[in-house]
């Protein structure tokens, strides 16, 4: 498909790495001068796995930025979910793991970057297989943690983040299925699976989701997954979600089962644009993009979001106009970040073992 060219080409730096990234996350920085990054890595002829803190330095004088590590913590197993938590007075990673256990990571950016404090729960039951996916809350007090088996729980921690206690919001006994979640408000969140079924929970009417958006809509692309979600907190109606096929559309709660297509699977009723033929593995909202139509924001227009592909595509797609391409690697983009004390910057995980920064100008 077409893609509409940048007023202002960005700068981009590929940084090799001697691991394959499985996830990388900005760091809530401490100063104005320091910049960090969480990196989880997966060495294939070890079969081991790590958290590396890095510190990332712009080197405005060279050719390219320098990653230095600070620290290493080495969980049990491969991870397969990394979220941190922005509004906290120190950083605070959730890390989830193939093995079915989830981490709570506060590493100290004052002192070197070494991981400070770390807490568990990977006890028998808590998934049954690994966790899917895993979100913090803002603040950094709870996070929760969905799976392909059906669990649905919520992990707290306050004041210590070593005493840590979790409690079942809902098990499907392995009948549905979970692969992404998001939290919305401190009481509320949104889950997404295969058949791009969306569901939308409230701690306040227990005993399951309070509003479901059904997959039928996708001509019969019913096979397909959500990969990822996110929710503007200024738009907390809206969920957002990208998945298999090239498929990014958003959910709005106010108009229960008719999507907003905006690439992929459409409704049938109109064409919809294609920006990736293969998986969307993340999707966010873009702070940094001003909308084209500025004049025109009513509280039914998707935010300009950007996505990154497994055929290499990072791109920013906002509603009715033509995507705006950033990266076009000969690689999978398996995720990325946009850093929210500096929108302009989005750092990058490359299948080919490479961790490449974008800056906007």
């Amino acid at each position: 498909m077409a893609f509409a060219a940048p007023e202002t080409p960005s700068r981009v730096h590929r940084i090799p790495q001697s691991k394959y990234i499985d996830a990388v996350r900005w760091l809530s920085p401490v100063s104005a001068l320091d910049r960090f990054a969480a990196v989880a890595y997966y060495d294939t002829d070890t079969n081991s796995p790590s958290i590396e803190i890095i510190c990332v330095d712009p080197n405005p004088q060279g050719s390219s930025p320098t990653l230095t590590p600070q620290s290493s913590w080495t969980p049990p197993s491969r991870i397969s979910s990394l979220k941190t938590a922005h509004s906290t007075h120190q950083p605070i990673l959730a890390a989830a793991t193939f093995s079915g256990s989830i981490h709570i990571l506060a590493p100290d950016l004052i002192n070197g970057g070494t991981v400070e404090s770390e807490a568990t729960v990977s006890e028998l039951g808590f998934h049954s297989g690994p966790v899917s996916a895993v979100d913090l809350r803002e603040g950094g007090t709870e996070c929760v943690s969905v799976g392909e088996d059906g669990r649905v729980n919520l992990v707290s921690f306050v004041g210590d983040s070593s005493n840590l206690n979790y409690r079942r919001i809902f098990d499907a006994n392995g009948l549905v299925g979970y692969t992404a979640v998001k939290w919305a408000s401190p009481s509320e969140f949104a889950t997404g699976g295969y058949g791009f079924g969306l569901q939308w929970w409230d701690q306040r009417r227990p005993g399951g989701p309070v509003s479901q958006f059904k997959g039928n809509w996708c001509q019969g692309k019913t096979s397909g997954i959500v990969h990822s979600i996110d929710i503007h907190p200024s738009r907390k109606h809206t969920c957002l979600a990208g998945g298999s096929s090239g498929t990014v559309f958003a959910w709005d709660l106010r108009a229960q089962q008719q999507p907003i297509v905006l690439s992929g699977a459409g409704t049938g009723e109109a064409p919809i644009s294609l920006l990736s033929e293969s998986e969307v593995w993340e999707v966010q909202y873009d702070c940094y993009t001003r909308s084209s139509n500025i004049g025109n924001i009513t509280s039914t227009r998707i935010l300009p979001i950007m996505i990154c592909s497994e055929d290499g595509i990072l791109a920013v797609i906002e509603q009715g106009e033509e995507p705006l391409e950033l990266l076009a690697e000969p690689c999978a983009i398996n995720s990325f970040d946009i850093d929210q004390q500096n929108p302009s910057d989005v750092i990058c995980s490359l299948e080919w073992e490479s961790i490449a920064i974008l800056t906007r100008s």
